[in-house]
C-alpha cells in the first residue's frame, strides 16, 4: 500500500471515499503535478495523459473529473474511450505521452470504480511515485495559469490501434482458420476489442457478454465466472473459450469438454514453449503464494524454478524485472509477457494460448493441462474487518495448523487488496483432508470476529 493507492491503484465503491469526484479531481491534480514536476525526460511541449475505461456507468462520472484535474494542472488529455487496461499501457508509451490512466475496478461488480496510473514506459507506476503523489494531494497544489490550461480531444482510432497492436504480438503468417472459439468479453472493456482481433486472424468467433449497458460488466460473466463461457462452448461445440474480465487484463480459458484452464495452467504452457522456443529470459518464472503447488514438480521437470511473490500483478512484474525473467502470472489470469507487453494482457496471453493449440494439432483438453493441479479450495469471507486476522488467538492458531500439516498441504489467509473481504485459501494432496482444514479456519475466524464484536 502507498498512501491512497492499493494493490492496484485507487478503487472504492462509487460516490464514496476515493470515488467521489472531488476525490478524482484531487488525485488528478496531485498526479499532474507529480508527472509534470519530476518529468525524467525533459521533454518539450505540453505534458499529456491518455485516459481509457471500462464500461461501467460510473466511468463519465470519472472521466470528467480526471479531465478536470489534469487540464486545470496544465496537462492535455486524449480520451480513448472503453479500452482494455494493457491497451491504455501499451497507448500511453505509444503516443509518448507522461501518464496513463485506466479508469476501472477490473473484475469487481459495477458498483465499484478505480484508477489506475501508468508511467511513460507504460509500465504500473513503483510504489515511491504513489507515495510522491498520494504526499501531494495531501497538501497544497499549484494550478496552472490561464495560458497554460490543458485541452482535452477525443481519440476515435483507440480501438484499431489496439487490435492491430495485438495481432502484431504473432507472426505475421499466424492465422487461425478452422478454429471456432467463444470469446466472453465480460460486458467489459474489449467487447469489440476480442472479438475483431481474433476475426481477423480468421479464427470463426461467437462472442458473448459484448453487449455492455453500464450495469452488467462481470455480471454472471467473463473471467470470474467461467461457468457461463462452457455452457456457451459445449453448446455451440467450440475448439475453445476465451474469458476476459472487465478490464480484459485477466485470461481465463475453457476446453472442449468444458473444463477451466486456469492462469496456473496458461504460466505452465507458456513456460514449456517458450523454453523450447528459446524464449524464455532466464531458468524460471514467477507465480504468487496463490500459484498451485503442482506446478512445481512440473517446471523443475523443464528446469526452471517457480519464484513467488504477494497476490497482486505488481508484485509479480516487481520480481521479474528484479530476477531478469520474462514470463509470470497468477492463478486468477493474469499473464505477465513482457516481451509483448508492459501489462498484464488477457488478450495477448489468449493469441498466444491459441496459437500453440493451432501448431499442436491437439485438442485442448489435452495440450492446456499442462500439470496435474493439487486439489485446491478458496473461500471468501465477506462481513469479517480484516483485524482480526492480527489478532493473537488468530495468529496462534494458523501457525499451529501450518506446523501440523507441513508437508501435506498449505494454507493461505489474507485480506483481499481489492474487495472488503477475508481470503482463505486451503492446498492439498488429499480432498477429505482440505476439507476439515479449510471449515477449521472459517470457523476459527468467525467466532474470533464475534467476540471482538
Amino acid at each position: 500500500m502507498a498512501g491512497m493507492f492499493g494493490t492496484d491503484g485507487v478503487r472504492a465503491r462509487i460516490n464514496t471515499g476515493a470515488m467521489t469526484a472531488e476525490a478524482i479531481v484531487r488525485l488528478a491534480l496531485a498526479s499532474g503535478r507529480w508527472f509534470i514536476d519530476n518529468n525524467p525526460e525533459g521533454r518539450a511541449g505540453r505534458p499529456l495523459v491518455v485516459i481509457g475505461k471500462d464500461t461501467r456507468v460510473s466511468g463519465y462520472m470519472i472521466e470528467a473529473a480526471l479531465v478536470a484535474g489534469f487540464t486545470s494542472i496544465g496537462m492535455d488529455c486524449r480520451l480513448l474511450g472503453p479500452m482494455p487496461t494493457p491497451g491504455v499501457a501499451y497507448l500511453t508509451k505509444s503516443l509518448r505521452a507522461h501518464l496513463g490512466v485506466m479508469i476501472s475496478a477490473s473484475h469487481n461488480p459495477y458498483h465499484d470504480n478505480g484508477v489506475k496510473l501508468f508511467g511513460p514506459d507504460g509500465f504500473k507506476l513503483d510504489d515511491a511515485i504513489e507515495i510522491g503523489i498520494s504526499e501531494l494531494a495531501a497538501g497544497s497544489i499549484e494550478l496552472s495559469v490561464p495560458e497554460l490550461l490543458g485541452r482535452a480531444s477525443r481519440m476515435l482510432d483507440s480501438v484499431g490501434r489496439y487490435v492491430e497492436f495485438a495481432k502484431s504480438t504473432l507472426a505475421s503468417d499466424v492465422r487461425f482458420d478452422g478454429m471456432k472459439v467463444v470469446v466472453d468479453c465480460a460486458n467489459g472493456a474489449a467487447y469489440r476489442t476480442a472479438p475483431d482481433t481474433l476475426r481477423d486472424l480468421g479464427a470463426e468467433v461467437i462472442a458473448i457478454a459484448n453487449e455492455p449497458d453500464g450495469f452488467n460488466i462481470n455480471e454472471g460473466c467473463g473471467a470470474v465466472y467461467p461457468k457461463t463461457l462452457a455452457a456457451s462452448v459445449l453448446a455451440h461445440g467450440a475448439d475453445v473459450g476465451v474469458a476476459l474480465d472487465g478490464d480484459a487484463d485477466r485470461l481465463i480459458l475453457v476446453d472442449e469438454a468444458g473444463a477451466e484452464v486456469n492462469g496456473d495452467q496458461v504460466l505452465a504452457c507458456l513456460a514449456r514453449d517458450m523454453k523450447a522456443t528459446g524464449t524464455l529470459e532466464g531458468d524460471g518464472v514467477v507465480g504468487t503464494v496463490m500459484t498451485n503447488g503442482g506446478i512445481e514438480p512440473f517446471l523443475e521437470g523443464l528446469g526452471l524454478s517457480l519464484q513467488r511473490t504477494n497476490v497482486g500483478d505488481r508484485y509479480v512484474l516487481e520480481c521479474m524485472k528484479r530476477e531478469g525473467l520474462n514470463l509470470g502470472g497468477e492463478s486468477s489470469g493474469h499473464i505477465l509477457l513482457t516481451s509483448l507487453s508492459t501489462s498484464g494482457d488477457g488478450l495477448i496471453a489468449a493469441l498466444q494460448m491459441l496459437h500453440l493449440l493451432s501448431k499442436s494439432g491437439q485438442p485442448a483438453s489435452k495440450l492446456f493441462q499442462a500439470f496435474k493441479a493439487r486439489a485446491q479450495k478458496l473461500e471468501n469471507l465477506e462481513g469479517i474487518h480484516p483485524a482480526v486476522l492480527n489478532q493473537p488467538p488468530v495468529v496462534e492458531a494458523l501457525a499451529a495448523i501450518e506446523a501440523r500439516i507441513a508437508g501435506s498441504a498449505r494454507i493461505l489467509v489474507r485480506p483481499s487488496g481489492t474487495q472488503s473481504l477475508i481470503r482463505v485459501m486451503v492446498e492439498a494432496d488429499d480432498e477429505v483432508l482440505l476439507d476439515e482444514i479449510m471449515q477449521e479456519i472459517i470457523l476459527l475466524i468467525k467466532e474470533q470476529s464475534e467476540k471482538s464484536e
